[in-house]
């Protein structure tokens, strides 16, 4: 199929974030896209972006043609930024709600589609607003440099500036999986409201396949949602909630017929056929089962990424998003080893092993909680990271590429704490 385009002006040429997002959002060779050129004959124009600051160090496409949409996109949930990037963004909205002309210092990115194509079929933004209903829609996009881990996110906006939905693109095998994992672990979660102590999670608003792409629009967040202190105390009562669902506790049972073993040996089986690490990880699954088999444990649901980025609050209730590492059936207290783990190692950049002693030190502190015992604290503990690592290489397997903070180290630190 021809392109129509000329690579000069196309930014889906370029190798950097704005090359990487632009191939994501538009992958048909029909739509045309140019900064700072004409449309290009037998084309008209579905959208124009600001290209914010530059071509160059491209950060944010801000929607152009309706000034309350593109200072919403710039402005919505900006409490929960870092504060530098929220006097940035501020400041941008002011432009924005000039309209054009408040933001003409900055390059148009014109998104052009042939006359008489059908718009729906070559544009996203245009596929979901019919999904959601046929009300105009204008789309924001955040740019970063390209990581086959990230989604390329859609923030959905009405011509008055109203948040409608944040379309999340999963455009490799890894992030596809994430996509359609985070989808139906929102589906699944309707089941919650006004269960108590359960955050609230968004809503799952529609789920499309797309140009070989899987795409899921989230709900909007509370517009007044605030985001936790990063130094926020586990909250033990939501945790147990979103473990059983707002049910009665699970009768504990032995780690070696569970079926979380089971999927442990089978990932880490896969993972040996691919290399010499996942019989590292097969080794280590054995030792797993000999040093804790016969320990007893709750099994239950967990977020999978529960860190105070991804909590806040709202009239009172805690909120919690992005659940695409959801699942059910793992240790109960793997959600409260996880935001240890994290704050470590991401919050402070402390190596893999400094994380997993902070793994060790929260649950021995709160686990008891939790109903873990010292014996459970560890069982839980090693078989956290054991899944950490096995998430590692999933995601490297599907062409994420190795998370280097986590591989190899993370692994090493394993086979140290059996060998001990």
């Amino acid at each position: 199929m021809t392109t129509g385009f000329t690579p000069a002006t196309d930014p889906r040429s370029r190798t950097d974030g704005l090359g990487w997002v632009s191939r994501a959002v538009f992958p048909d060779d029909r739509v045309h896209l140019t900064v700072g050129g004409a449309v290009p004959a037998g084309q008209r124009a579905v959208a124009r972006y600001a290209v914010v600051p530059s071509v160059a160090r491209a950060r944010f496409l801000v929607p152009l043609g309706a000034p309350r949409a593109g200072a919403a996109s710039l402005l919505a949930y900006n409490a929960l930024r870092p504060p530098k990037v929220r006097a940035f963004r501020a400041a941008l909205g002011a432009l924005a709600r000039l309209g054009g002309a408040g933001l003409a210092p900055f390059p148009t990115l014109t998104v052009s589609v042939p006359v008489g194509a059908p718009v729906a079929d070559l544009v996203l933004s245009e596929r979901l607003a019919a999904a959601l209903g046929g009300a105009p829609l204008l789309a924001a996009c955040g740019v970063r440099p390209p990581d086959p881990n990230a989604k390329p996110t859609l923030q959905l906006f009405t011509v008055d500036g109203r948040p409608r939905g944040y379309a999340k693109i999963g455009w490799n095998d890894a992030t596809r999986a994430l996509v359609t994992a985070e989808a139906a672990a929102l589906r699944s979660l309707r089941v919650v409201a006004g269960v108590p102590d359960h955050p609230a999670p968004p809503g799952l608003l529609t789920e499309t396949a797309w140009a070989g792409q899987a795409v899921a629009v989230i709900e909007p967040l509370p517009p007044d949602v605030r985001g936790v202190p990063v130094d926020d105390p586990p909250r033990i009562a939501a945790l147990l909630a979103v473990a059983r669902r707002g049910g009665e506790p699970g009768v504990p049972r032995p780690l070696a017929s569970s079926t979380f073993l089971a999927r442990l040996a089978a990932h880490a089986e896969r993972a040996a056929v691919a290399g010499s690490a996942g019989a590292r990880a097969v080794a280590a699954v054995a030792a797993l089962a000999r040093r804790h088999g016969d320990t007893t444990v709750e099994f239950g649901h967990w977020h999978g990424d529960w860190v105070p980025w991804n909590l806040g609050t709202h009239d009172g209730r805690l909120v919690a998003w992005d659940w695409e590492h959801s699942g059910p059936d793992v240790p109960v207290g793997f959600d409260l080893a996880h935001d240890a783990f994290q704050r470590s190692l991401v919050l402070r950049g402390e190596p893999a092993q400094v994380a997993a002693a902070a793994v060790d030190a929260c649950l021995v502190r709160h686990g008891g909680r939790l109903g873990l015992d010292e014996a459970r604290c560890a069982l839980v503990a090693d078989a956290y990271l054991l899944e950490m690592w096995l998430r590692t290489w999933r995601l490297a397997d599907a062409g994420a590429g190795w998370n280097p903070a986590l591989h190899p180290a993370l692994l090493d630190v394993i086979e140290k704490r059996h060998s001990e």
